[in-house]
């Protein structure tokens, strides 16, 4: 027995006044309404109702059962009202899964137009470190990847970051300005400290239009860097202070592009490139406050296969990095080391204006 629907059915009765009646307002034939009040008695074990062929009274106990059904069934229709009210009407409470980074250096900074245009939604962000694949315990994923999209998801992409070179102009005008990879070698380097860049770190430079000369490639062994992190912001706030250069997504060094904190090193050369993803279990009954916050990062970060932020910063290279293969490239020798190699005497540093990361 459908519980819920005869007690929808009890309630006509009482409403309509009769079991005929309650039948053409249910467009149900009588005798369903009949059976049904019949099974619901049964499942009680009380009647509800005295009845004969002219008139229909609720028992003391099937008056006091009907006010409840009432009272449940106002609730059943007031959560079904809330429920639709949260796919139209952007409210409550968004829980959002991201990269530490992308969250100190890009959503929080423009969380305040959000709450502007949305003042009834709060945003509970998670931030613990890398995020690589979705997580249907949040709302909303937002990954960053290198590799190709897997699973049974729904996504979009937010924007492309290229992995740059930079370091602060300080450091720079007394160190040089290298204008080819290899130059590296007489430089400090700060460097996460992972198998892939242990292995050798590829520069390529040209073209890859169809109409473009090949351009060139250079890979580097690192040696050991003057600082080894694997947090990104240790890395930007290293550089920051002059330490030396570091390679960040473009996402962490937009403002310091434009404050002149930092400056791009080797702008002809790339490394590789990230695609930034928001991800979703699916788009079924997609509340209203997922839909508008998906909506405003789109339409913050161009949800193109772009990098919005050296655009930004009027530095972006024209050209989309490729995938760096999965192998080394062979080498006809070794390949020449980089960073942190004994250094001729030089002039006392003048330590950095720029601020550090927070």
């Amino acid at each position: 027995m459908d519980q819920l629907r005869a007690m929808q059915v009890l309630a006509k009765v009482a409403d309509e006044g009769s079991f005929a009646a309650a039948a053409r307002a249910l467009d149900m034939a009588p005798a369903v309404v009949t059976r049904v009040i019949a099974e619901l008695e049964e499942h009680l074990g009380a009647r509800l109702m005295n009845r004969t062929t002219r008139r229909m009274n609720f028992t003391e106990v099937g008056d006091e059962y009907l006010q409840r059904v009432r009272q449940i069934l106002a609730d059943v229709d007031d959560a079904a009202v809330r429920v639709g009210n949260a796919t139209v009407e952007p409210r409550g409470h968004l829980r959002v899964l991201l990269p530490p980074a992308l969250a100190v250096h890009q959503v929080v900074k423009h969380l305040g137009a959000f709450r502007r245009l949305y003042p009834q939604v709060t945003v509970e962000l998670h931030s613990p470190g890398p995020v690589e694949a979705m997580d249907e315990a949040y709302d909303l994923t937002i990954l960053s990847t290198r590799q190709p999209l897997a699973g049974d998801f729904i996504a979009r992409r937010l924007a492309r970051t290229e992995v740059v070179l930079c370091a602060a102009p300080d450091y720079l005008d007394t160190r040089g300005r290298p204008s080819h990879p290899q130059e590296l070698a007489h430089h400090d380097t700060l460097l996460p400290p992972i198998s892939e860049v242990q292995r050798g770190i590829t520069f390529l430079s040209g073209g890859e239009g169809p109409d473009d000369a090949p351009g060139e490639s250079v890979t580097l062994i690192p040696h050991r860097p003057v600082l080894s992190s694997s947090h990104i912001d240790t890395n930007y706030a290293g550089a920051l202070h002059g330490l030396g250069i570091t390679a960040l997504p473009s996402f962490v060094l937009e403002d310091a592009l434009l404050e002149n904190a930092l400056e791009r090193v080797l702008p002809d050369w790339r490394l590789f490139s990230i695609t930034i993803w928001a991800a979703m279990p699916s788009r079924k009954h997609l509340p209203a406050r997922t839909r508008v916050f998906l909506d405003f990062l789109i339409n913050l970060f161009g949800g193109e296969d772009k990098d919005p932020w050296l655009m930004a910063a009027a530095c972006a290279t024209p050209l989309r990095a490729p995938t760096p293969p999965a192998a080394p490239m062979p080498q006809a020798a070794p390949a020449p080391q980089f960073g942190a190699q004994p250094q001729p005497e030089r002039p006392p540093e003048r330590a950095p204006d720029a601020p550090s990361a927070q």
